[in-house]
């Protein structure tokens, strides 16, 4: 009996591990799919782009910073003579719906 109870016990314990292991909490990650102006932007700007992109709590304020890089990055894309990148989706309604904006 004892030796079942163990074996149970040491079982849920290396469940609870290996579960542990692989959650991840949800963490937005910018690439070239789906940032604006990937393209236009140097490492560190992708880098602080992505920080303040997760770093929004509040959804007026997400807006108003994607706002704003938006017309960063056309008025980068008119400099070098390329087209403007897509605009395929607002980030900030995917973090409002993940429950992340509020």
């Amino acid at each position: 009996m004892k030796r079942i109870f163990i074996g149970i016990l040491l079982t849920f314990i290396l469940a609870m591990l290996v579960s542990v292991s692989f959650a991840k909490p949800w963490r937005w990650q910018g690439d070239q799919k789906n940032t604006y102006g990937w393209q236009l932007m140097t490492p560190e700007e992708r880098t602080e782009h992505q920080a303040k992109m997760r770093g929004f709590t509040d959804y007026n304020a997400c807006k108003e910073y994607v706002g704003e890089h938006h017309k960063q990055m056309e008025e980068r894309a008119k400099e070098k003579g390329v087209t403007p990148p897509m605009i395929k989706r607002n980030p900030c309604d995917m973090m409002k719906a993940k429950g992340r904006l509020q």
